[in-house]
């Protein structure tokens, strides 16, 4: 990484300050913006990776990625993926599909030291971990940058110390060992409180916190039923042969185009289910029994089936590195 950073970058960090979704009304202006910050992202940094997480936000962006690299002849940077050990073995299975699919390259950030302990002793999600037992560098987080003073933590994302150490943790790690300088993320404005005043570039600096980077934000101006426009006039029929091009929106996965199944669409099947927001298999629940996309998405919130989606919770984790 250059020993100037970020000297090198002339993003505009102000960019969308005091604006929100209905600064950009129509889902062609939200793409033509994503466009528009992806490009800057993949032009502007000398190591850009994307984050995926196999949910709908993190695909969109992976998608506009590719396409943005294929317009302007840019490469596709590597995909990271946060493998924190309480998957939906559904969501470990789409991500080996469509990475293979789309030809990706992509990282498995992983927090080894918890896994390997969780392993050697048979844990499942909410057994206790103690902290002497942990490495240097994760009792280092607990203690001096958690300032966490019990014995022991539960295998669980929806806490603290969990979420810190198996996601924040092994995010950081992956970024100093990849020398990555710009995050390309999925966060929206809408998605959440704590989200709703970042910037579509959004400095990272500190290095006693995490290693030095900006995250670069493309579709934090769409809303949540924007994200579904998108996938069903874009992404999936630029993507799946036979699909209908005006963007046939399916009410269930029977209720497909002719010569089409579910797993030619590059959406999880977890939201096929009824689920809206994609966490960890023990603490998210589905919204309702319909697909995501047909259910009342203004008059619910998103992520209430995600049990760590407390606001006070989620802003001390951002302010550590969470996305």
């Amino acid at each position: 990484m250059s020993e100037n950073f970020p000297d090198y970058v002339t993003v505009d960090y102000d960019d969308g300050t005091d604006q929100d979704p209905a600064d950009y009304p129509h889902v062609h202006e939200k793409i033509e913006k994503a466009i528009e910050i992806t490009r800057q992202g993949l032009e502007q940094y000398e190591n850009p990776a994307v984050m995926w997480t196999g949910g709908k936000d993190s695909t969109l962006v992976l998608y506009i990625v590719k396409e943005v690299a294929d317009r302007f002849d840019l490469e596709v940077p590597p995909a990271i993926f946060i493998d924190h050990y309480q998957h939906f073995d559904q969501i470990l299975d789409f991500v080996d599909h469509w990475a293979e699919e789309w030809d990706l390259d992509v990282i498995f950030a992983r927090n080894t030291d918890i896994g390997e302990y969780v392993d050697e002793n048979g844990l499942e999600p909410g057994d206790d971990i103690p902290v002497a037992d942990l490495d240097e560098h994760n009792r280092h987080h607990i203690e001096n940058i958690l300032e966490y003073d019990e014995e022991s933590f539960p295998f669980l994302l929806d806490t603290y110390a969990g979420n810190h150490l198996l996601k924040t943790v092994a995010l950081n790690d992956a970024l100093e060992e990849y020398e990555i300088d710009g995050v390309i993320s999925g966060v929206r404005w809408d998605e959440q409180e704590a989200r709703a005043e970042e910037t579509f570039f959004s400095p990272r600096h500190d290095p006693d916190i995490y290693p030095p980077h900006d995250r670069v934000q493309p579709i934090l101006h769409f809303e949540e039923r924007a994200v579904w426009e998108a996938f069903w006039q874009f992404v999936v029929p630029d993507t799946v042969e036979n699909y209908p091009e005006e963007g046939y929106v399916p009410e269930s996965a029977d209720d497909l185009p002719e010569g089409v199944e579910q797993a030619d669409i590059p959406v999880s099947p977890k939201y096929w289910e009824g689920f809206r927001s994609l966490g960890s298999e023990i603490s998210t629940k589905k919204a309702e029994d319909e697909p995501a996309w047909l259910q009342d998405l203004e008059g619910t919130t998103e992520r209430a089936g995600r049990a760590q989606d407390k606001e006070d919770l989620m802003a001390r984790l951002r302010d550590l590195g969470y996305m």
